[in-house]
């Protein structure tokens, strides 16, 4: 009798902590991974999971978008300029048993790859491409991580390069680049716009031409022009026509005085 008293709240005891250690509870962003003496058995999760104690383990994975701070990378530039890049990286874990089986430690192991990759995709593309083709580039390193990775059950959702840092002598250079390059622009633009002056200048004399009268009318509105600005300059427009008949007459006068 005595040894019941004693045998049974023994029992009792540790039916409870064999309970206790068989009762996991997950939050929603959780998975299981379970492993049956040491074997792959499932995925469970999440909620509340049984588990035989001392023949199944479990490993906890969280499901969330995590944010990977991608240290900054010494790079040297297709045009052989050394600049300082770091990024943020996005991903999440979309298959569990992969991300716990096929590599054993997915951030550290994301974290390295994302390194090599940023070095290796901006060494072949100029500096002028990293400062003014972000969307390209980060769209370029979010492929090829989420290519490899994809076997290790992890989704890169983003990615995005934060900082390029330029040594101060190169950020000068730059700035003088992008002076000659405005100054070029300034000076297209003014012949540009000079060409389409004379172009339509060209076709006002053409429309001019063809009726006289209007080449008169065109004299006439000039002079009004000059006499509302309260000059006392006068001027008489010259027909040009009157002046190729006057120099035609006077080198016909020259020639017949010669012979």
């Amino acid at each position: 009798m005595f040894l019941d008293l004693i045998i049974y709240p023994v029992i009792a005891v540790l039916l409870l902590v064999l309970l206790a250690a068989s009762l996991r509870i997950l939050r929603e962003y959780d998975r299981a991974v379970v492993f049956t003496l040491g074997r792959f058995t499932g995925v469970k999760g999440p909620g509340l999971i049984i588990l035989i104690p001392f023949i199944q383990q479990m490993v906890r994975v969280d499901t969330r978008t995590l944010v990977l701070d991608v240290p900054s990378q010494d790079v040297i530039s297709q045009d052989n300029v050394s600049v300082q890049v770091n990024a943020v990286i996005y991903f999440r874990v979309v298959d569990a048993s992969k991300s716990v089986i096929q590599v054993e430690n997915y951030m550290q192991a994301t974290s390295q790859i994302a390194q090599t990759t940023l070095r290796s995709v901006l060494g072949k593309h100029e500096l002028d491409e990293m400062l003014s083709e972000r969307d390209k580039l980060n769209n370029d390193i979010q492929e090829i991580l989420d290519n490899q990775t994809d076997s290790w059950g992890i989704k890169i959702a983003n990615v995005e390069i934060k900082h390029v840092d330029i040594d101060e002598s190169m950020v000068r250079a730059i700035a003088k680049q992008a002076e000659a390059e405005r100054v070029r622009r300034a000076k297209i633009i003014n012949a540009e716009g000079e060409q389409q002056a004379a172009q339509k200048l060209v076709e006002a004399a053409e429309v001019l031409s063809s009726i006289p009268e209007a080449m008169q009318l065109r004299y006439l509105s000039t002079l009004q022009d000059i006499a509302g600005e309260n000059s006392s300059t006068i001027v008489f427009p010259f027909p040009v026509d009157m002046a190729s008949t006057l120099q035609s007459f006077l080198k016909g006068g020259q020639l017949r005085t010669d012979s």
